[in-house]
């Protein structure tokens, strides 16, 4: 059995453990946190919040107070500071900055060797991004999203223990956002390379975020798992908006172009044509909103609506709208579904905490996102 100084040392070498001050004429960095050394964090919070500056401070581009252990080895304390060409990470920007006179193929090769790395294999890296008939191009050439594919795979040439992404779709309009999100999907599903993501956008969290930490004012306001975040009531990453809850399910047979879902012992179908990816067995991110749940206290077996779910009434709150209320249904397995409907419904149906009722969700709502 291990001693407790040994599991101390086991769960160091697999957390990324902060705890730095940055102090500016007119803002104040301060963070003191220990996040997973594994899977996607999500770095949330309104412009000005700090975000890029605390991820500035863990490449070793500011030069703040205090410590900074990343899996056990000391980037900053009392003692040292790497400087970051010496800490094993890559880094992401909004903007891709390849240098314009060489191709693709010049760009990383020219990243790699300024690393130390130009013998280092990248075809599984070009594979992943699928930028294979990229290599001969100019930046230039290059749309908004292959740009930046092209960035994050220099980054990942360096082979990087952690990889930093700075809001990097800010930059890039909707059909580029949606061209390159799958590729950071690939990117969570098949290395093993933690990753600290920066954003302000809600729907980048639901969809690739493992765990969040929301910042304000320079300070954390909460930092944990997404199935955590999401469930808040009164969820920053809602602010203003319907909720949204995201469901683990495993997939399985499809008919007449549904594909049903086990989602806590139960069956959610989902469009086939709303998740790419759903081979069965897969375990895939499921989003719901809350607008798209009615309840009801029977099964209704006469009605077009397939998705039918058991669930328990665990808590009645205020939604967005006045009018209306938010309901947190429990499904099992921990996983939480949001209703909202409006105060007379709540009224009519008697709902209370404790409650068994039905979940009803019109499958044509549904949106599936591969998880892993």
């Amino acid at each position: 059995m291990a001693s407790e100084s040994e599991k101390s040392v086991n769960m160091a070498a697999d957390t990324i453990d902060i705890d730095l001050t940055l102090r500016w004429p007119e803002f104040t960095l301060q963070v003191a946190q220990s996040l997973p050394g594994r899977g996607v964090t999500a770095l949330f919070g309104h412009s000005g919040s700090g975000k890029t500056t605390l991820l500035r401070c863990v490449a070793g581009l500011e030069r703040p107070r205090g410590k900074l252990h990343f899996k056990g080895q000391a980037w900053q304390d009392e003692r040292r500071f790497l400087p970051p060409h010496q800490r094993p990470l890559g880094y992401v920007f909004q903007d891709a900055n390849l240098f314009a006179h060489l191709s693709v193929l010049g760009n990383l090769r020219y990243g790699m060797k300024r690393a130390g790395r130009g013998d280092a294999d990248i075809d599984p890296i070009i594979d992943l991004l699928g930028i294979g008939h990229l290599l001969p191009r100019r930046p230039a050439l290059l749309s908004g999203g292959e740009r930046q594919r092209v960035g994050i795979a220099r980054a990942l040439a360096l082979q990087p223990q952690l990889l930093l992404m700075d809001e990097p779709l800010a930059a890039l309009d909707l059909k580029r956002k949606l061209e390159i999100l799958p590729y950071l999907e690939r990117l969570h599903n098949e290395l093993d390379i933690p990753m600290l993501y920066v954003t302000h956008a809600p729907a980048e969290v639901l969809r690739l975020a493992d765990h969040v930490v929301m910042l304000g004012g320079g300070q954390v306001q909460a930092s944990l798992p997404l199935r955590e975040a999401v469930a808040l009531p009164g969820s920053p990453l809602f602010a203003g908006q319907s909720h949204v809850a995201v469901l683990l399910g495993r997939a399985g047979a499809a008919e007449q172009g549904l594909r049903a879902f086990e989602v806590a012992g139960q069956t959610l179908r989902v469009p086939e044509d709303a998740c790419s990816g759903c081979e069965p067995g897969r375990v895939m991110r499921l989003q719901v909103s809350a607008r798209d749940v009615s309840v009801s206290l029977l099964q209704l077996p006469e009605v077009s609506i397939n998705n039918q779910l058991q669930v328990r009434v665990v808590e009645i709150a205020d939604a967005a709208h006045p009018v209306n209320v938010l309901v947190r249904l429990e499904l099992g397995d921990g996983q939480i579904l949001f209703a909202e409907i409006t105060r007379a419904s709540r009224e009519r149906l008697e709902l209370r905490p404790g409650l068994l009722v039905w979940a009803l969700v019109k499958a044509v709502a549904l949106a599936g996102d591969m998880m892993q």
